[in-house]
């Protein structure tokens, strides 16, 4: 059995006191960070390693994006891809010795406008979707875990508000439509909704709200996916809301999940 982690940690130099915290506490076995915001070889990874995270593949550039996965389990790195074309690091996977493929995902969060015409982010996160659509249709992935910011709470029970998110970036039906596209393709398994099919569920809350705790104005961005054949091995989902309580924390909190594989 592993458990496996995702967190957008919103530059994980800020927070590497953050990161150790939380691999110090939870100690899940794998932990894939989204927008590091920093090259690979300037990550902080004699801080992880120290705390048995000695297995590591990332794809980074400097202040933006970024992606990486660490793991007290050994890992090959299984390769990556330029979703959209946009030069981007938003991709990472990696395999385990037991066969399971990881991919670590950082979708686009799209912009303050809706609409393509008005605001090419949102177009190129659309673009990023199909994409994914395609190649999980084309690879029809087996035995893979895909963890990620997928920037789309695609639920009602998803978002604080599903009226009035109907017309805000995350919630909207083109991107729910786009999402569950990729997720149809590859037949991926929500595994946090497999284990919590009901309520309300967030992983993400505003910096701008004054007293988040209190306006409780969420968005469940943050997604645990397998396939089929592994899906059923997949349990104990849990979303650390707390950690959004942590000094200087990310606007994002982790979700983790453990399969018995």
């Amino acid at each position: 059995m592993f458990t496996i982690a995702t967190w957008n940690i919103n530059s994980v130099r800020l927070r590497e006191t953050l990161v150790a915290r939380f691999l110090t506490e939870e100690a899940p076995d794998i932990l894939c960070l989204q927008e590091t915001k920093s090259p690979v070889e300037n990550i902080p990874l004699e801080a992880f390693r120290a705390l048995g995270y000695k297995h590591f593949v990332a794809r980074g550039q400097k202040g933006y994006n970024g992606v990486a996965i660490l793991s007290k389990l050994p890992l090959e790195d299984a390769g990556d891809r330029d979703y959209a074309g946009l030069g981007h690091a938003r991709h990472v996977a990696a395999r385990l010795e037991n066969g399971v493929t990881i991919h670590n995902f950082y979708v686009p969060a799209g912009g303050d406008i809706p609409d393509r015409e008005q605001n090419v982010k949102f177009g190129q996160k659309l673009d990023f979707l199909a994409e994914m659509r395609d190649v999980f249709h084309a690879e029809r992935p087996a035995r893979s875990i895909m963890v990620g910011d997928l920037n789309i709470a695609p639920r009602e029970d998803d978002v604080w508000s599903h009226k009035q998110l109907l017309k805000i970036v995350s919630h909207t039906p083109i991107e729910v439509e786009h999402l569950g596209a990729a997720q149809d393709a590859g037949k991926w398994v929500d595994i946090t909704r497999k284990d919590i099919p009901q309520g309300l569920l967030y992983s993400w809350w505003s910096y701008r709200a004054r007293d988040w705790d209190a306006a409780d104005k969420g968005r469940r961005l943050d997604h645990i996916w397998a396939t089929p054949d592994i899906a059923n091995a997949g349990h104990d989902s849990r979303i650390l809301r707390p950690l959004r309580g942590w000094q200087q924390p990310s606007d994002h909190v982790p979700v983790l999940a453990s399969f018995d594989l």
